[in-house]
């Protein structure tokens, strides 16, 4: 969904409820993280599927619904990835032309931070590089671009960071409380 700043004009973009006035208990319907490439025009989303099932899948569509068309039956959905572990949270790194995500599902793929060109044919079903391994149920990502680090939550209320390929890994805070998402800014 989206919606101006004030909460006014509240618009569905994309609904994978097939007619379902809740979500209902098919968990891979439920979208968990998403966020926005606005210079292209595109959203991309996780649905994470029921635990360590393996039914997880990261989606992109045009962030305006096509002419005709309704959030239910738009053809512009993208299937990128199916068939992970529990992806959650994820990021974009446009100018590199790559989207980070979380997985909390189990190892190997799981409890990782993973990595892939968002200019890959995922008709091919591309596999992703796996940065960062044995978080203890992956949540929250956030991307600082200057300074060439990431950084990563976990439901243990660990705070990670590492270099964005991965390398010089380190923690920041351990047991603080479930973590969830985490957001990157600069502040002067």
């Amino acid at each position: 969904m989206r919606a101006n700043l004030d909460g006014s004009n509240i618009e569905t973009l994309v609904d994978t409820s097939n007619g379902d006035a809740r979500p209902g208990t098919d968990l891979t319907k439920w979208c968990v993280g998403i966020t926005v490439d606005p210079d292209r025009g595109k959203i991309y989303w996780t649905q994470k599927g029921p635990e360590n099932a393996g039914k997880g899948r990261i989606f992109r569509a045009k962030i305006d619904i096509p002419k005709g068309e309704t959030p239910a039956d738009r053809t512009d959905i993208e299937v990128l990835f199916d068939g992970l572990p529990e992806p959650i949270d994820l990021e974009l790194d446009l100018k590199n032309r790559f989207i980070y995500w979380t997985d909390r599902g189990d190892p190997p793929r799981g409890n990782t931070v993973n990595r892939a060109s968002i200019d890959a044919d995922f008709s091919k079903h591309p596999t992703s590089d796996i940065l960062f391994t044995h978080l203890e149920e992956g949540i929250g990502i956030a991307l600082d671009f200057k300074g060439n680090r990431m950084f990563i939550t976990d439901l243990a209320g660990n705070i990670f960071t590492a270099k964005l390929d991965g390398s010089e890994k380190k923690p920041l805070l351990a047991a603080q409380g479930n973590l969830t998402g985490i957001a990157y800014a600069e502040v002067s």
